[in-house]
C-alpha cells in the first residue's frame, strides 16, 4: 500500500511497476509531450515537466521508497516527522520545484539512478533541507546519456532531441545541454534542414511541360507509441515548359520529422542527355556530319525539331567546318515568357579522310 499514486498516475503506470516499465513509460510520454514537437501547444510543456519530475523520483529506488511510504509533500519538505498518511495536494507548476537541496533525511544518502543533493544552507527561498526537482530538459538529457533511448526503433529520435547522431550531425552521444552558471542550459533548437533530391527530366518534358507524381518515403513517429516509422507520401508537381537545369521545385514540411520541425524537400531539375539536341540556355544546338566529298560538292539533310517538325536543309557546297544555319523560334520556350522561344542552331562538322593515296593527292592538286 502506497501513501499516494500521483507520480505513478503521471506516467500511467501502477505502483507495482518495475524500473523497466517506468523507463518505458517515461520514454513514451517524454517523446509525446516534448516542447520541441509541441510548439503550438503550451500545455504540453507542463505535461513534459510533470512526467520528467515523476520519473526523477520513481527511477531512484531510495526516493521512490520514501515517496511510497510518506508521499510527495514529505519529499518536498526534506523529511522531518513522517505524516500519518498521504500529503494533501500537490504544489503548483508540475509537482513542485522547491528550492535548495535534499537534506536531513535519515537513510537517504543516495543510491539508485540519481543521487540526492545535500546542502547545509538554505536555497533561494531561505529554507534549508528542501528537495528541488531538476530541470526537465536535464532529466531528459540524462535519460538519453544513460542509455534510456536504447529501447527500441526510436533511438534516433532521442539522438535528435538530446544532441547525438541526429540528421544534423553531432558526434557520438554528446548532449546539446551545456553548463552555464552552475546549471544546465539547453542549446537553441536548430533550424529545420532542407533535403535536396535530383529530378531527371527529358528535353521533351522540359519543352512541353509535364505533371509529375513523386512517391517519397519519410520518417515520422507515432504520437501514441512514440515509435519511429516510415510512411509513403505522394507529391504532385507541375513542370512548366522551359524549366532549366538547376530549377528548384520546393515542398515545405514534407520530409522527415526531426528536432525543430519537419524537413523541407527541394527537387532540383536535371536535364537528361538528348540524342540529337544540346541545350544552350533557350537555344537548341544540333550537328550535321558531312564527309569531305559532300562538303565540297553539296549535300541535303532532313532536320528534326524538338516538337516533331522536320525541315529540309540543302547546300550546294563547298561547306566549311563550323558552318551554322539558324532556325529562329524553334528552340526551347522561356519559362517566364511562354510565348517566347529560343532558336535552333544546326552546325556542320566535316569528316576528313584519315589517309589519301598519291594518286588522290595528285588529283586534288589538279582540281583545287
Amino acid at each position: 500500500m502506497v501513501a499516494e499514486t500521483k507520480l505513478y498516475d503521471a506516467l500511467s503506470v501502477s505502483p507495482t511497476a518495475s524500473q523497466e516499465e517506468i523507463k518505458k513509460a517515461y520514454r513514451k510520454a517524454a517523446l509525446k509531450f516534448h516542447p520541441d514537437k509541441n510548439k503550438e501547444n503550451p500545455s504540453a510543456g507542463e505535461k513534459f515537466k510533470e512526467v520528467s519530475q515523476a520519473y526523477e523520483i520513481l527511477s531512484d529506488p531510495e526516493k521512490r521508497k520514501v515517496y511510497d511510504q510518506y508521499g510527495l509533500d514529505f519529499l518536498l519538505r526534506g523529511g522531518g516527522e513522517a505524516p500519518p498518511g498521504a500529503a494533501d495536494g500537490m504544489p503548483g507548476g508540475g509537482f513542485g520545484g522547491m528550492p535548495g537541496g535534499f537534506a536531513g533525511m535519515p537513510g537517504m544518502g543516495g543510491g539508485g539512478g540519481r543521487s540526492f543533493h545535500f546542502t547545509t544552507g538554505g536555497g533561494p527561498g531561505g529554507e534549508a533541507g528542501h528537495f528541488s526537482f531538476s530541470n526537465p530538459e536535464s532529466i531528459f538529457a540524462d535519460f538519453f546519456k544513460q542509455g534510456g533511448a536504447g529501447m527500441g526503433d526510436d533511438d534516433d529520435i532521442f539522438a535528435q532531441f538530446a544532441g547525438g547522431g541526429g540528421p544534423r550531425g553531432g558526434s557520438g552521444g554528446r548532449s546539446k545541454f551545456r553548463e552555464s552558471g552552475g546549471g544546465r542550459r539547453r542549446a537553441p533548437t536548430p533550424e529545420v534542414t532542407t533535403v535536396e533530391k535530383p529530378l531527371p527530366l527529358s528535353l521533351e518534358e522540359l519543352f512541353n511541360g509535364v505533371h509529375k507524381k513523386m512517391k517519397i518515403k519519410r520518417k515520422t513517429y507515432d504520437d501514441g507509441s512514440g515509435k519511429r516509422k516510415v510512411e509513403d507520401k505522394i507529391l504532385d508537381m507541375d513542370i512548366l515548359p522551359g524549366y532549366k537545369a538547376g530549377t528548384k521545385i520546393k515542398f515545405k514540411g514534407v520530409g522527415d520529422q526531426e528536432e525543430g520541425g519537419t524537413q523541407d524537400l527541394h527537387f532540383i531539375v536535371q536535364e537528361k542527355p538528348h540524342e540529337v539536341f544540346k541545350r544552350e540556355d533557350d537555344n537548341l544546338r544540333m550537328h550535321v556530319d558531312l564527309d569531305l566529298k559532300e562538303a565540297l560538292t553539296g549535300w541535303t539533310r532532313t532536320i528534326p525539331t524538338i516538337e516533331g517538325k522536320k525541315f529540309t536543309l540543302s547546300k550546294g557546297g563547298p561547306t566549311g567546318p563550323g558552318y551554322t544555319e539558324t532556325y529562329p523560334h524553334q528552340g526551347m520556350p522561356n519559362s517566364k515568357k511562354p510565348k517566347e522561344r529560343g532558336d535552333m542552331i544546326v552546325e556542320v562538322k566535316v569528316k576528313f579522310p584519315s589517309s589519301l593515296t598519291l594518286a588522290q593527292k595528285a588529283h586534288l592538286k589538279d582540281i583545287l
